[in-house]
């Protein structure tokens, strides 16, 4: 989704982002959406229903969603609660957020979340934001994991402990989460350039609250706040995937029903911010190795009909590469990086512009220029109906994208939900589709004015030139008619099962270096996925050519000998696909998800891309800018500085390697040196058919694709055939390197060591489920109960094992981030942690646990299409078939404690491991030693 981003950017997670002149005259109204006749339970009401979701609603005020999905073999269970940070007080900011860790801390019935969470093999996560906060969780469709995750939801709404001693050590996971949003320029500049865009309402306070709060917030505060807002009056839950939307009914009343319709009323928030009667500034100085300017402007609420006429405004001037602040920073060179953008609220919010900056520019320079680019379109220059249309039809091909998988529209409705209605998702694509030009040159006259700007001085002026915001919509009465679209394609129920997913899957005979694997099978919305990779060159011939490989294959979709880059972007959205084409020095790749009737069409430009592409030099040094100034934002990142370190350590290659790990500096002269000629001479040297896969999942017709891709790869042979670059295991003595990073409020671990190992090995099975049981899983491991949960040291903490499967070469990593402060702790009970493992083993309901997680876990990937297709594309350069999956998979089931217990004791040793910190160590030593 290319505007996905925008939910990320500030929402704060658990798990480790048109105007019409009358609101209603020109919405059209459809039919109810047919709906399958289901009986009710008692005191039950059906509400609504619009293109294939239904709402109920239950004594309790409880609003139930239904979306059933026969295509999707996983359920998600979405619970949605109408409080945020706009509705903390004085000293409670964070407080939601704080609130949304606690939850996950259990109930008398369900005392241990993380680990059910784990056994059912789910995909959770609980996040937080401006006007609500979600809990979801994704799992395998059985009715019995359906019944475990209604029964959890309708347990922690009333029944969490919200404890003083869960309080006492997450209170400091969270404070490690706020310290790592502060090591972000961009992140901090976000939140005090809002600050200072608001007097009074709260969406000027961010999210993850202020340091103080979160450290002192008293737990009958805590107590209080779930009490108020936790209830069925102000929550909505939706089910949505393959369930039987009778009996799924049944158990939510079941469940939810019982749960008493509190007396307490909520208020409604009444704060409205005030006009703003002149531009305001805030200057933000850290240590850093970019600069950013971030300009924002107030504008009304999502349900306003002026909201999608700002959002296609936003992407007119924001949008890369034809956003008018690409245009006019990016490409003569003044920035690296733009972005335009805005939140959908429920009350009135900002629209965003930003721009990041290389540490040579001239800030104040681009300062002008970007205001003036800005605020142009609502004067001498406004937006064309060609830059408006183009916009619009990236919105509606990431919308249609988002309805034809239940999973993602089912999360999508909760920020929706929070902007007042769950239908508002629907009602915004009917306005966007009839928004005019004319309506965005109005919005642009209306909001983009100096008066009501902030940049992140108060300026006097005689003549301040104000922007009335509207209030928000009456909802109720916006929506009263709404019926909304036909709902789009059912897919057929697939069962992912490797036995399945064997018998279903087609092998086309080799062409020339070409694979394929293909898949056909109903899909909702009738998508489809394509996934290719193409091997490139051998050791010898590739040595040098690790940054000419990279700017070779991130060069393939700026420009093709038939299109600019613009006209390709433009093509993958007229195509209704998400994806593209990019490469490295090692390989290329084509991936992408369409619909049935433009496959073949997306698949000519795929092959344009890749065979015909022409280098355009403006394009090429646009390239090598912003690669220098992502190389300077990272130089002095806890993250990026331990990372790096540690790849050179255990991957000690030659710097002539391509698979070297250079250090900033050398990097930077590296990117350099590289020129077009040497882009061009990598292109014609390496790229071609000598070794490639692909693999196409969804509805598509099978002998269609195989003839298509016949015809636009064969013959395209490369002069340097393919030779695979082989790793073999090599001891690796044990480093232990400590790395300062001034100003920086969180600090990154990183510890591993390389294994003589393939995931072909006896022993491989026994150690990927220790080391799940070690550090995977969601909270529940040995690293996370101890680190995470029992000692509130790091808000992310996870072992990994990666394993070859050609080569005899695996690693073993852990990684934290934490405050420095913590660093002795961290590495303290991180070696108990391995040393335990290794002594005292696993026990048998530890291995067990994690056996049900895991395989769960194994289908639920499965039944993702676009990652069924990477495993197959995978499968066939290794010669392997999906069976073994199942093959693999029988191993897991057959495993003893003894054998998983004795895997990790004979593969893992903390005096192996190689250990590489970084952060503010000298600022956490000042401190401690202060009295």
């Amino acid at each position: 989704m290319k505007f996905a981003f925008l939910r990320g950017l500030a929402s704060v997670c658990l798990a480790t982002a048109l105007c019409l002149p009358s609101p209603l005259l020109l919405v059209v109204v459809k039919a109810d959406t047919p709906a399958k006749t289901i009986a009710l339970p008692p005191g039950v009401t059906r509400v609504t229903s619009v293109e294939g979701i239904t709402e109920y609603r239950l004594e309790n005020g409880l609003r139930v969603l239904l979306f059933p999905d026969e295509s999707k073999q996983t359920i998600t269970v979405n619970i949605t609660y109408l409080v945020g940070s706009r509705h903390e007080n004085y000293g409670e900011t964070g407080m939601a957020h704080l609130l949304e860790h606690l939850v996950f801390k259990g109930t008398p019935r369900h005392p241990d979340i993380p680990k059910e969470l784990t056994e059912r093999g789910a995909r959770p996560n609980g996040t937080t934001w401006l006007d609500r906060t979600n809990y979801f969780e994704t799992f395998q469709a059985t009715e019995d994991n359906l019944r475990w995750a209604l029964d959890l939801e309708a347990d922690r709404m009333v029944n969490s402990f919200i404890a003083k001693k869960d309080l006492d050590s997450e209170m400091t996971v969270v404070r490690n989460e706020f310290e790592a949003g502060e090591n972000s320029p961009y992140r901090v500049l976000l939140q005090r350039t809002h600050a200072v865009a608001y007097d009074w309402h709260n969406y000027g306070k961010a999210t993850i609250g202020a340091r103080a709060d979160i450290e002192n917030v008293p737990i009958e505060r805590l107590q209080a706040f779930y009490r108020k807002y936790y209830q069925p009056d102000n929550a909505v839950l939706l089910v949505a995937g393959k369930f039987d939307e009778e009996k799924t009914l049944k158990m939510i009343h079941e469940y939810f029903g019982p749960i008493p319709k509190p007396t307490r009323v909520l208020e409604p928030t009444y704060t409205l911010e005030p006009t703003q009667d002149g531009e305001r500034t805030v200057t933000i100085r850290r240590v850093g190795d970019t600069k950013v300017i971030l300009v924002c402007y107030h504008v009304p609420a999502a349900a306003h009909p002026d909201k999608p006429a700002v959002q296609l405004l936003a992407g007119v001037i924001g949008d890369t590469p034809s956003g008018r602040l690409h245009k006019a920073l990016v490409e003569t060179k003044k920035a690296a990086f733009v972005q335009g953008f805005s939140f959908d609220t429920k009350e009135p919010g900002l629209v965003n512009f930003a721009a990041i900056l290389p540490t040579s520019a001239d800030i104040e320079a681009v300062r002008q220029t970007l205001l003036a680019t800005i605020e142009e379109t609502a004067g001498s220059k406004p937006p064309t109906a060609e830059e408006v249309e183009r916009i619009r039809r990236q919105y509606l091909v990431s919308i249609e994208q988002t309805l034809n998988n239940s999973e993602r529209l089912g999360l999508e409705l909760s920020e929706w939900i929070a902007a007042g209605d769950w239908r508002l998702f629907f009602l915004n694509r009917d306005r966007l589709k009839a928004v005019t030009v004319e309506d965005v040159q109005r919005v642009a006259r209306t909001y983009l004015k100096p008066d009501n700007r902030t940049v992140g001085m108060f300026i006097p002026t005689d003549k301040p030139d104000r922007a009335e915001i509207p209030p928000t919509p009456d909802i109720t009465a916006l929506l009263a008619d709404y019926k909304g679209s036909a709902a789009v394609a059912a897919g057929e129920a697939f069962d992912p099962t490797p036995e399945n997913i064997e018998a279903r899957s087609i092998l086309p005979k080799a062409q020339g270096g070409l694979q394929m694997v293909l898949l056909p099978k109903k899909t909702r919305g009738n998508t489809v996925t394509l996934t290719m990779s193409i091997r490139l060159g051998n050791e010898q011939a590739l040595r040098n050519q690790r940054e000419v490989g990279f700017f070779a294959g991130a060069m393939l979709d700026r420009g093709t000998k038939k299109k600019t880059r613009q006209q390709i972007s433009d093509e993958f959205d007229r195509l209704k696909a998400q994806g593209g084409v990019f490469g490295s020095a090692r390989q290329a790749n084509f991936s992408v998800t369409t619909t049935r009737e433009h496959l073949a069409d997306v698949m000519r430009l795929g092959a344009e891309i890749l065979r015909e592409p022409s280098f355009p030099e403006s394009e090429f040094e646009q390239l090598k800018q912003e690669s220098i100034t992502s190389t300077e934002q990272n130089r002095r990142e806890p993250t990026s500085v331990a990372a790096r370190a540690f790849s050179r350590h255990i991957n000690p290659y030659p710097k002539e390697d391509v698979r070297y790990t250079p250090l900033p500096d050398e990097e930077i002269e590296r990117i350099k040196a590289v020129t077009l000629d040497d882009v061009k001479r990598f292109y014609e040297t390496f790229y071609g058919i000598s070794n490639a896969q692909m693999a196409v999942v969804g509805d598509f017709d099978p002998a269609e694709v195989e003839k298509l891709a016949t015809e636009l790869f064969g013959g395209w042979t490369a002069k340097t055939p393919f030779v695979r670059l082989e790793s073999r295991f090599r001891p690796i003595p044990a480093a232990d390197e400590t790395f300062e990073t001034p100003d920086k409020a969180n600090a990154f671990f990183i510890a591993g060591m390389p294994l003589e190992m393939r995931d072909d090995d006896p022993d491989y099975p026994a150690l990927a489920l220790a080391v799940y049981i070690f550090g995977g899983g969601f909270l529940n491991s040995r690293l996370a109960v101890r680190i995470r949960q029992k000692e509130g040291i790091s808000y992310g903490i996870g072992a990994g094992l990666q394993v070859g499967s050609l080569d005899r070469l695996g690693t073993f990593t852990v990684s934290a981030i934490y405050a420095p402060q913590n660093l002795a702790r961290l590495e303290a009970a991180f070696k108990e942690e391995v040393e335990r493992a290794v002594r005292e083993g696993f026990t048998a309901e530890e291995v067990e646990t994690a056996k049900t997680g895991y395989l769960q876990g194994q289908q639920v990937s499965r039944a993702q299409d676009r990652e069924l297709a990477s495993r197959l594309e995978s499968y066939l350069y290794l010669g392997r078939r999906p069976t073994w999956d199942a093959e693999f998979e029988a191993k897991i089931k057959a495993l003893t404690p003894e054998q998983v217990s004795a895997a990790f004791a004979r593969y893992i040793s903390y005096e192996r491991m190689s250990r590489f910190k970084a952060g503010d160590f000298a600022k956490a030593k000042e401190k401690a030693a202060q009295p």
